[in-house]
């Protein structure tokens, strides 16, 4: 029988967490070259706005880069008794797209494991990525589902009520499952995340290597609303893109035919780094149990985030953190953070 069959859903990440799961950088990896030494902080910044919250649980390949990253975390002030290390070896830091996603039922919790293919197969080798859904299902004693299909965690988005954002221009492309229509994919979807309604935007912004991850372009915010990123300069070639999933939200319902409330985000001004444009968006911003995680890039936008984010999280702490050197791993916060709901997941107040 398929999760959903069983009674399981695919929670929001508002809801109760158990922990959030994150994977160490490797300095030899592609995802920071020239600058990986600017990230382990960046990473300390993050563990300390989560920690207070809920545990952090994170994969490094072995002892040695356990030690490497309890010593950047020590210097960071984020090392504490809330932080746990695994040895999951992976290639890659991205814990959102390479990690397990979680399903609870009244009682219980599985772990629905998706393949990793690198997003297309961009960026071989991807096995030891691909084996970390196992692995945590494995030290958590979960149940595992296998859809057979590839998909990304930050290629969906969910109300944990029934809906579910994603995009055709990721979903749907050929270097992911050329196997299954749309069709086969909407009803995987709602198999083994417990989905009704699936709402399809278009395409993602300048840069952005996943071929157009939905969580750098519109985000639930609680059961109703979706924060969305909107390019205001019509000479920005994130403009028109941006503008047509606008459209396309403005006339979407939820899972019970009930029109969707939308509130704009900004785009930061483009962000570059060695001539390339780089992936940035507020939206990428991550949910703990009691913070909010939001990339910002030094920008004059970053003001102006944190407020309407503020303003739709008013029960949190916002946190801005400094993005700009994630920005050069075509990834920010909510690609290298992947939450754990807690057992008989329950609502946080102010997202019902």
């Amino acid at each position: 029988m398929t999760p959903a069959a069983l009674g399981f859903r695919m929670p929001a990440e508002w809801e109760s967490h158990a922990a959030t799961w994150l994977t160490w950088p490797r300095r030899e990896g592609i995802s920071f070259p020239g600058i990986y030494d600017r990230i382990p902080p960046v990473f300390a910044a993050m563990v300390r706005a989560i920690s207070p919250h809920e545990p952090v649980h994170i994969n490094v390949w072995d002892e040695k880069m356990e030690n490497e990253a309890r010593d950047a975390l020590r210097e960071g002030g984020s090392l504490n008794g809330q932080i746990h290390f695994h040895h999951f070896p992976a290639y890659e830091p991205w814990a959102r797209d390479h990690g397990p996603v979680f399903v609870v039922d009244k009682t219980s919790r599985a772990i629905v494991d998706w393949g990793f293919n690198a997003w297309g197969e961009k960026y071989p080798p991807f096995d030891l990525d691909n084996e970390i859904p196992g692995q945590i299902a494995w030290i958590r004693s979960l149940k595992t589902f296998n859809p057979d299909m590839i998909l990304e965690g930050g290629s969906i988005d969910t109300n944990g009520r029934g809906t579910l954002l994603t995009t055709e221009s990721c979903l749907l492309n050929q270097n992911r499952n050329p196997g299954l229509s749309r069709g086969d994919i909407e009803q995987r979807l709602r198999d083994f995340l417990g989905v009704t309604q699936i709402l399809w935007l278009g395409d993602g912004i300048v840069g952005d290597d996943t071929d157009g991850h939905v969580d750098n372009l519109a985000r639930f915010v609680d059961a109703h609303t979706v924060a969305v990123a909107v390019e205001n300069n019509p000479a920005d070639k994130n403009h028109l893109p941006l503008q047509l999933n606008l459209e396309r939200l403005q006339s979407m319902n939820d899972q019970n035919g009930q029109p969707l409330r939308i509130v704009e985000l900004p785009l930061p001004s483009p962000v570059h780094h060695e001539g390339e444009r780089l992936p940035a968006s507020y939206v990428n911003f991550y949910v703990t149990n009691g913070s909010v995680l939001v990339p910002i890039f030094r920008d004059s936008n970053d003001a102006q985030a944190l407020k309407i984010l503020g303003e739709l999280f008013p029960n949190r702490e916002i946190v801005g953190i400094d993005s700009t050197d994630l920005a050069w791993g075509l990834g920010s916060i909510h690609c290298l953070t992947m939450q754990e709901p807690a057992p008989n997941t329950i609502d946080q107040p102010g997202n019902l």
